[in-house]
């Protein structure tokens, strides 16, 4: 499987981490974090608040040269550095392909990005302007669902490596199950996305992987067994009687 992906496996060293008691590696998705197995087609990292799977996601994405605020590889701009040491502890097993496109996307930072590639386009260049490979129109001018839309509708080129945290930030449920269609496209052409999310209209993408990060670490989950998906269902089977209960308990 290793041989066909551009992302194999993950394994944080631990030799090399000398306390598990400070931030991140107290986290508890690293605290027990050996190795993981990445899904040739889709992975998902999800959890709750605080579990660290942004943190792991931010580090996998850094650890494979993308910018810590997002954008693509190219991107080097910094507005503050927040990222954590974690990604100095990966060891990253690759493919023997290399992916022609790649993308990490941090919907906190997005706005940023924007940011970014409009000061690029202000810096005279030879070449045609940054933002034409997003669609054209400044994506300060759009709302940020439609900024989001652009970027996989247009920038998004296949034959890539997509790393998104938490896509659905931004989109409604109709615009989750578009984005869901564009990334099954960029899947048949040979793509690669590792997403963290809280969605579960995204992490429905069929035969896909999908890891838990909770208080026990990081464990393999089927979808129906999240408690996205349970919840969620649970709720919406009776959302008057589910309602009922939550005003009575704050009468």
């Amino acid at each position: 499987m290793i041989s066909s992906q551009y992302v194999g496996r993950v394994t944080l060293r631990r030799e090399k981490v000398e306390s598990f008691d400070r931030y991140p590696f107290s986290l508890p998705a690293v605290r027990s974090l050996e190795q993981i197995e990445m899904h040739p087609r889709m992975t998902y990292f999800i959890g709750e608040n605080g579990s660290g799977k942004s943190t792991l996601l931010e580090a996998i994405a850094v650890s494979l040269g993308f910018n810590a605020e997002g954008g693509t590889k190219n991107f080097s701009f910094g507005t503050r550095r927040s990222h954590s040491e974690l990604h100095e502890y990966l060891r990253i097993a690759k493919g023997f392909r290399s992916p022609r496109d790649g993308f990490f996307l941090r919907a906190e930072s997005f706005f940023n990005v924007a940011t970014e590639i409009e000061r690029l386009d202000e810096e005279p260049a030879g070449g045609p302007p940054v933002i034409n490979s997003y669609g054209g129109r400044s994506l300060h001018e759009q709302s940020h669902g439609e900024s989001f839309l652009a970027l996989m509708t247009r920038r998004f080129g296949g034959q890539g490596l997509y790393i998104l945290d938490e896509p659905e930030a931004a989109l409604s449920p109709q615009r989750q199950i578009a984005v869901l269609s564009r990334i099954h496209d960029l899947i048949l052409d040979n793509s690669q996305f590792i997403i963290a999310t809280h969605s579960p209209i995204l992490m429905a993408y069929p035969d896909a992987c999908i890891y838990q990060c909770d208080k026990n670490g990081v464990s393999k989950v089927a979808y129906e067994d999240t408690e996205h998906f349970k919840v969620t269902r649970k709720f919406l089977s009776d959302p008057q009687s589910h309602m009922q209960k939550l005003m009575r308990r704050g009468a």
